[in-house]
């Protein structure tokens, strides 16, 4: 203690001397009141400032849209503004605090899943600034040091573990993005034992569980309906339900090469011209019908929903008018039988506008009225379907280009939006790809398990049909354990007659349709292995409950909800009792019975596999309401047919006729020599029913007194993105299976066939390839 005395240190030295030198008495430095009394040092404070969204939306913009690819409401920006003039101060600008707030916010969105939009009304946004908040110091974001909350510390980037948190508070991982923890977003290469199973990753989606998305216009992106769903909502939403259709169908066309106008070319045109054997195709140009005012005598390509007014007239409208069509000497543009053209659809007319000078009114309505009816007529040419886009288009994934780690390289499109509510294409989607190649791959362990057994048409009250059951069920529940089908699929009309709406008296009805479920049990507990390793989907059509009992049998409204469970009780015992039996652990993989909605929708491995399932005898409708064009007349000098006119697109917009058939590839039983034409038939009807749904991409392109749907949960019937595979199910048109613009259609028709003894068939469907294949079997 001496020698401290002796040399003392800068910092406490003092210039008194010891009260006793000689016995090494230790110097006590007399310290001023004043710096006795000042506090230990403090974090650098910050002082909290008003800062204006609109000031921080140029940064905001670059931020989020030009480097992320992301949007944000005003709600967001509002929070955004709040947070940062908060914790940043006016070092905002010229520190770039701000700068370094809004990139690690948006990296910790994408990261976490978010959808394109980024909202400030949700508890995304809310929990990301939450956990953020704790990691500032100074209004920096300290990764290098341990940061002080509220409730706890965090450690980012020291190399060592990360710190326990208080309790309750969740455990950051090491380089892990602020708040991927607390929002419990989890790696999928991780899995358990349970994930192992594919069956895990499969989900059926009910139609009225479904995210309700809408285009907005304006933002040119997809956001959530904030409207509460309801079956009895107020008339204005049946409004929305076709500009809904419409505007999907818009913005799609738009972004279609053959109508952005080339950079280089001036000129714009809706015609194709040939020079030197060689077409030449310029890019198109959609007219709205409240422009065709005062321009009589023009050509033009309208692009409207096809409507019957009310005079009996047929018409074509869109969001600013409408106009009546006289349609006497138009053709297909894709041929005679390529497609049907119905009221209720979005159709592409070219034509040209004739004024009506004789009067100043229309039969119609006024003449120039904007937003009513457009006097005069539109006299059409070529009319043909909005051509379909490819589902790697619209989510934005180069189809078949990987980058150097394997993955699949995203380009423009709707890849952050969340259209299943299982994850986005770019958040979870190459992930999920290599967990499926991992288990379903060749080499895995479950590449057996990779079918799906589809059957349509299951009529439950004919002993046929059980008999059918048995015979297909036999042939793949002898199979060894790895070879059993991941899902069966069976799809009704589980009944000939709508047994709801007659037959006995009181509740008869009711007791004859539950004895036929409980034969449909006592045939499934025969093959307890199966019950134990597969999930079974059932699919009602409309001549199953409740909708049948004031229907008959008749079209009822969709979406339709799934058989009542009063009707299910024993086929669910049966496979309780076989996964008892088997004593399934705790945590494993149970097989299951899912009476699921018409439609509905199964994702497997996320949004890498979406499958539409849809019961519905939609061909003999097509049948009824299309629009029958005039037959070709002959020259009387040449004697020969004289063509439609093709002036407008030839094969669907920029593509040859001939390339766009070959396209959509068939994949049917092979004939015989006798039945060959029957067969060729059928194929043509199988590709024309494919083109006209996949065209307009709705389930249910018809007006509302054709086939009713619930207003606000239309959305699920929308088929845009276009689905990995689509299950029409339609028991009046042959079973096919059909790809048309990288989207896999199949038909099972009825598993009993009529007409043919006792013939029955069902589809295979393999998930890896995402092809259907047709099996037939005699009982």
């Amino acid at each position: 203690m001496a020698a401290a005395s002796r040399h003392p240190s800068s910092t406490n030295f003092n210039p008194i001397p010891s009260s006793s030198p000689a016995f090494g008495t230790p110097v006590h430095p007399i310290i001023p009141a004043v710096a006795a009394l000042a506090p230990p040092p403090l974090r650098p404070t910050i002082l909290p400032i008003l800062l204006p969204p609109q000031t921080l939306r140029p940064l905001a913009f670059r931020t989020f849209t030009k480097k992320h690819n992301l949007n944000f409401t005003t709600s967001a920006l509002s929070a955004l503004a709040t947070f940062i003039g908060r914790h940043c101060g006016s070092g905002w600008r010229e520190e770039g605090l701000a700068e370094k707030v809004l990139e690690e916010v948006a990296k910790t969105w994408k990261k976490s899943g978010g959808p394109v939009i980024v909202d400030g009304t949700g508890d995304m946004l809310k929990a990301i600034l939450r956990t953020l908040e704790g990691c500032m110091s100074g209004g920096r974001i300290m990764q290098g040091k341990s940061a002080v909350s509220r409730q706890g510390s965090f450690a980012f980037g020291s190399g060592e573990e990360s710190q326990e948190l208080d309790e309750g508070r969740p455990r950051l991982k090491e380089n892990s993005s602020f708040g991927l923890s607390s929002l419990q977003v989890e790696d999928v290469e991780e899995d358990d034992e349970q994930s192992r199973d594919p069956r895990s990753w499969l989900r059926v989606i009910s139609a009225f569980e479904q995210p309700r998305l809408v285009y907005n216009v304006g933002k040119k992106h997809f956001e959530r309906s904030t409207t509460k769903p309801t079956l009895f909502p107020p008339p204005s939403h049946k409004t929305l339900l076709f500009r809904d259709r419409y505007n999907l169908i818009h913005q799609r066309l738009l972004r279609n090469e053959a109508f952005q106008t080339p950079s280089f070319d001036q000129q714009s045109s809706n015609t194709l011209t040939r020079s030197d054997s060689m077409t030449v195709q310029q890019s198109y140009k959609i007219t709205p019908i409240a422009n065709l005012l005062g321009r009589s005598g023009s050509s033009h390509l309208l692009l409207g929903l096809l409507t019957v007014a009310p005079t009996g007239t047929l018409a074509i409208s869109d969001l600013t008018g409408s106009i009546a069509l006289d349609l006497q000497h138009a053709k297909p543009h894709v041929g005679e039988d390529a497609a049907w053209f119905c009221p209720g659809m979005i159709v592409l007319i070219d034509g040209v506008y004739e004024e009506d000078y004789n009067s100043t009114t229309s039969g119609l309505g006024q003449t120039g009225g904007i937003g009513g009816t457009i006097g005069g007529k539109f006299i059409g040419f070529s009319i043909g379907g909005p051509p379909c886009e490819r589902r790697n288009v619209t989510v934005g994934v180069s189809d078949g280009v990987k980058s150097e780690n394997g993955d699949v390289t995203a380009g423009a499109g709707f890849g952050w939006v969340d259209f299943l509510g299982v994850g986005s294409e770019r958040a979870t989607g190459s992930k999920l790809r290599r967990t499926e190649q991992r288990l379903l791959g060749p080499g895995g362990a479950h590449t057996g398990n990779a079918r799906m057994i589809v059957c349509g048409e299951v009529n439950l009250d004919s002993p046929g049909t059980l008999e059918a059951l048995h015979k297909m069920l036999r042939s793949y529940a002898t199979d060894d354990a790895d070879r059993m089908p991941m899902t069966v699929v069976l799809m009704g009309n589980f009944v000939t007659h709508a047994v709801m709406a007659g037959g006995n008296s009181g509740s008869g009805g009711s007791i004859e349709y539950k004895e036929y479920f409980n034969a449909l049990a006592s045939v499934l507990t025969e093959y307890p292995a199966l019950l134990r390793r597969t999930t079974f989907v059932l699919v009602p059509g409309d001549k199953d409950p409740w909708a049948s009992a004031f229907s008959a049998g008749a079209s009822t409204v969709i979406p339709k909800k799934g058989v009542p469970d009063i009707f299910t009780s024993r086929v669910k015992r049966a496979f309780a009792e076989a996964n008892r039996e088997a004593g399934v652990k705790k945590g494993g993989v149970e097989g299951e019975a899912v009476f699921a909605t018409n439609p509905a929708r199964m994702s497997l491995f996320g949004p890498a596999h979406e499958i539409v399932l849809f019961r519905d005898d939609i061909t003999s409708r097509l049948r009824r309401t299309a629009i029958r064009f005039a037959t070709p007349s002959h020259d009387p000098e040449q004697g020969e047919p004289v063509d439609a006119d093709a002036t407008m697109m030839s094969g669907g917009l920029g593509t040859d006729s001939s390339t766009r058939e070959d396209t959509m590839d068939v994949d049917t039983p092979a004939p015989a020599p006798a039945a060959s034409p029957s067969a060729d038939f059928e194929t043509l009807m199988a590709r024309k029913l494919v083109r006209t749904v996949l065209d307009q991409s709705h389930l249910s392109p018809f007006p509302l007194s054709t086939r009713p749907v619930h207003w606000d949960y239309a959305s699920a019937l929308q088929l845009y993105p276009l689905p990995t595979t689509l299950v029409l199910a339609d028991a009046e048109a042959p079973a096919f299976a059909v790809t048309y613009e990288g989207c896999h259609v199949m038909n099972p028709g009825r598993l009993v066939r009529d007409g043919r003894g006792n013939q029955i068939g069902w589809l295979e469907y393999d998930v890896v390839s995402k092809r259907g294949v047709i099996k037939e079997d005699m009982l």
